[in-house]
């Protein structure tokens, strides 16, 4: 099975560097924009373009400060994504697009490379990630709940363009950008497919939704 990006399954990387941040989720099919400019994830996106440009992003375990401590707990679930682009800014930032590959279990940790963390990634779990075509999603069901709860959040969004995207970015998309908790976009990783994503999200939506109509119906 290979992405499209020409990886395949079995050249993902046993070790990967990982970028740990809470409450920002990558999804298979998703792309994220990343700034980057603490020193030791400088050193993590400089050291991955010169090694298959992967890195893994992860959740700690618990909200906290900026910057995070370097010894935080991390989640036991993360995604690999692979940096398509890069520009460096005129400050000494980098700004980096990450596309998601496909999603990891972490075996262990290793020691630390240049200020960043690594881990031993186990994708056999996951490898459906890469088959594109085993998706299955009701769109009118999920276009339903998301008008409804688009519009009791009050968050705006280019419908037309959702509803012409293929079902795997769309999924990837929202469950990256609706405003979900920590615990909820860990659930998302967490599931075994895309299709029990899509599942999840549209449960997430409708309880949300459902929330916000008692909440207004009291006022």
């Amino acid at each position: 099975m290979d992405d499209p990006f020409g990886i395949a399954f079995d050249e993902l990387p046993a070790e990967i560097a990982v970028f740990p941040l809470p409450g920002v989720l990558l999804l298979p099919g998703g792309r994220l924009p990343l700034n980057i400019f603490e020193p030791r994830y400088l050193n993590m996106i400089l050291d991955c373009l010169g090694e298959g440009r992967m890195i893994g992003m992860i959740q700690p375990t618990e909200d906290a400060r900026d910057p995070l401590p370097e010894d935080i707990p991390l989640e036991q679930i993360g995604c690999a994504g692979r940096v398509v682009s890069f520009a460096e800014t005129g400050d000494g930032r980098l700004m980096v697009s990450l596309d998601g590959i496909c999603r990891f279990d972490v075996s262990r940790e290793l020691e630390n490379r240049n200020g960043y963390r690594r881990v031993a990634a186990d994708y056999s779990r996951f490898a459906k990630d890469m088959d594109q075509d085993d998706v299955t999603l009701d769109r009118d069901k999920l276009f339903a709940v998301l008008r409804h709860y688009f519009e009791t959040k009050g968050l705006q969004a280019d419908l037309q363009s959702m509803e012409r995207a293929d079902d795997t970015l769309l999924i990837a998309s929202l469950g990256m950008l609706c405003p979900f908790s920590r615990q909820e976009k860990q659930a998302l990783l967490g599931a075994e497919s895309f299709s029990q994503i899509a599942e999840i999200i549209i449960s997430l939506m409708e309880m949300a939704a459902r929330s916000d109509d008692r909440s207004q119906a009291k006022h």
